[in-house]
C-alpha cells in the first residue's frame, strides 16, 4: 500500500510538472506584427464577413482583441509615425505620406529605439516605417539589424488587369507571382522564423512588417481558391450615399476621387474590373494571414513561446467603393477601424474587449510598461489597466487626416470635425455602414459639441515633404 502511495504521489508531481505554466524569467521579448491596409471585413471581427483570417482568429482567442481599434490617421506614413514615435500628427506635422517625420520627431526616441536603448536586441523585416521613395523614411539607427530588400515583389511584364490608363502600376491586382517564395512577404516571414530559430542571449524586439493586402494586390494563385469570382462578396454600398456629405469630407476626398472615377471608366472597358479588385483584396489579406501563422508557429516552437509579448496591428483600414470611395485617405468608419491584439503572458487572458475605443497611440507606452521600461512623454494612454482587468477611463479614439480633420469615436458614435467646421455624426447602433450622416439634426447639437471637447486643441502645421 505504501509503495502505490508513492507511486501515486510520483505520478502526480510529474503531472502537476508538465501541465504547471513555465515561470517566465528575465525581461519579456516582443514580437511586433504590422500589416499595411488590412481592414474589418475579416472573420476576425465576425465569422461572417468574406474574407478568411482563421491564423488571426487563433492569435486573437489567446490573448486580447480589441474590436474597437482604430488607427491615428488614415494612411501609411502619419499611422506609422503616430503608432512608432507616440505623437499624433496634430502634434508633429505628420500628416501626409510624403511629410518627413523623422525632421518633425527630431530628439525623441522611436519605439525601437527606446527599447534598444534599455537592452533589447531590436530586428525587423518587411515594412515598419513608410517605404516612401525607396526606404528614405526608414530609420536604420533605431534597429541593430534589419533585412533591406524591395517592398514590392517584381512586378509583371505588363499589368495583369489589362488597364494601362488606370493609375500607376501600383494599381494592379490579380494572380502573381508564380512561386510564393519570389515575394516581399515571405522573405520577411523567412527572416522572422530564421530569427525565432536563433538562440538570443538578450531579450529581442522582432519587428514584422507584411505588406500585403497593400497594392498592388498581387499573390500566389492558391490563395485566390476561396474566393471564386462568381460568388464574390462585394461591399456594401448605396446609391445616395455621398448626398448627405459636407464641403469638408468632399476636400478631403479630392486628392483621391480618381480612384473611384478611374474605377467607373475601367467597368465600361471591362465589366468585372470591381468585382476582380475585390477578389484580389480578399485574397491578399488571406495570403497575409498564412505568412502572420508561419511567423506565429515559429515562435510556438521556439526556447521564446512562455516570454514573448506579441503585438499585432494594421496601420489603417481600407475602402473598396464604400461611399464611392478607393483606398484609404478618410476619416469614416471603413477607412480607421483595424485589427488590433495584444498577447502578454502572465497578464492578459484570453478575451475579446468589446465597446472599448482605443486608437493606436496606446501601442508605444503600452509596450514600455509591459516590458517594465520608463514610458517617456507620449500622447497615448497606456492600456495595461484594462489588461490586467481593471477599469480604466478613456477618451474615445481619435482620426487625423490632414490639419484640422478628425474623426472621434465613442462606443456608439463616430462623430468628423472637418477643417471647415463642416461635420458628420453616424449612429453605430442603428446605422453600421454610416448612411445617414446626422450633423444636420438640431437635436443632435448638444451631443456633437459634448464630442469636440476632445478634439485636438493646439495643432501644428504640415512639416515639409520629403
Amino acid at each position: 500500500m505504501i509503495r502505490i502511495l508513492i507511486l501515486i504521489f510520483l505520478s502526480l508531481g510529474m503531472w502537476s510538472c508538465r501541465h504547471a505554466p513555465d515561470e517566465v524569467k528575465g525581461p519579456p521579448n516582443v514580437l511586433m506584427i504590422v500589416v499595411d491596409d488590412l481592414n474589418d471585413w475579416i472573420t476576425l471581427f465576425d465569422p461572417a464577413n468574406p474574407i478568411r483570417t482563421p491564423n488571426l482568429i487563433k492569435l486573437a482567442n489567446r490573448g486580447v482583441f480589441f474590436n474597437r481599434a482604430y488607427s491615428s490617421s488614415p494612411a501609411c506614413n502619419p499611422s506609422r509615425a503616430s503608432v512608432l514615435s507616440g505623437l499624433r500628427p496634430s502634434r508633429t506635422g505628420v500628416y501626409g505620406n510624403a511629410s518627413d517625420w523623422r525632421s518633425a520627431t527630431a530628439g525623441r526616441p522611436t519605439l525601437q529605439s527606446h527599447f534598444k536603448n534599455h537592452g533589447y536586441y531590436v530586428a525587423g523585416a518587411g515594412k515598419i516605417f513608410h517605404h516612401h521613395k525607396d526606404w528614405a523614411f526608414h530609420d536604420n539607427a533605431s534597429f541593430n539589424e534589419y533585412l533591406m530588400m524591395s517592398i514590392n515583389e517584381p512586378y509583371p511584364p505588363h499589368k495583369l488587369n489589362g488597364l494601362d490608363d488606370y493609375g500607376t502600376r501600383n494599381t494592379d491586382w490579380g494572380m502573381w507571382p508564380e512561386h510564393i517564395e519570389e515575394t516581399a512577404d515571405y522573405r520577411t516571414m523567412k527572416y522572422a522564423v530564421d530569427f525565432l530559430e536563433k538562440e538570443h542571449r538578450d531579450p529581442f524586439f522582432l519587428n514584422v512588417g507584411i505588406y500585403k493586402p497593400h497594392s498592388p494586390f498581387f499573390a500566389p494563385a492558391d490563395y485566390f481558391d476561396p474566393y471564386p469570382l462568381e460568388t464574390i462578396t462585394m461591399p456594401n454600398t448605396l446609391s445616395d450615399d455621398m448626398d448627405d456629405l459636407p464641403q469638408g469630407a468632399r476636400t478631403l476626398l479630392e486628392p483621391s476621387d480618381w480612384f473611384w472615377t478611374g474605377m467607373q471608366k475601367a467597368l465600361k472597358i471591362k465589366p468585372e474590373s470591381w468585382r476582380t479588385y475585390v477578389q484580389a483584396y480578399q485574397a491578399c489579406a488571406s495570403f497575409a494571414d498564412d505568412m502572420i501563422g508561419r511567423v506565429i508557429d515559429a515562435l510556438d516552437q521556439s526556447a521564446y513561446k512562455d516570454n514573448t509579448i506579441i503585438v499585432l496591428w494594421s496601420d489603417h483600414g481600407f475602402h473598396l467603393g464604400e461611399k464611392e470611395h478607393f483606398e484609404k485617405f478618410a476619416l469614416w468608419e471603413k477607412t480607421n477601424h483595424v485589427p488590433f491584439i495584444i498577447i502578454a503572458p502572465g497578464i492578459t487572458d484570453p478575451g475579446t474587449i468589446e465597446k472599448v475605443p482605443v486608437d493606436l497611440s496606446v501601442i508605444y507606452p503600452t509596450l514600455s510598461e509591459l516590458c517594465g521600461l520608463p514610458v517617456p512623454d507620449v500622447d497615448g494612454t497606456s492600456l495595461v489597466p484594462l489588461l490586467q482587468h481593471n477599469s480604466q477611463q478613456l477618451k474615445p479614439a481619435l482620426s487625423t487626416y490632414g490639419k484640422g480633420n478628425h474623426a472621434l469615436r465613442t462606443d456608439r458614435w463616430r462623430y468628423i470635425h472637418y477643417a471647415d467646421g463642416s461635420e458628420e455624426l453616424y449612429d453605430h447602433d442603428s446605422d453600421p455602414n454610416e448612411y445617414s450622416n446626422l450633423a444636420h439634426l438640431p437635436d443632435f447639437r448638444k451631443l456633437m459639441d459634448s464630442l469636440a471637447q476632445f478634439l485636438p486643441v493646439h495643432e501644428v502645421d504640415q512639416v515639409p515633404d520629403l
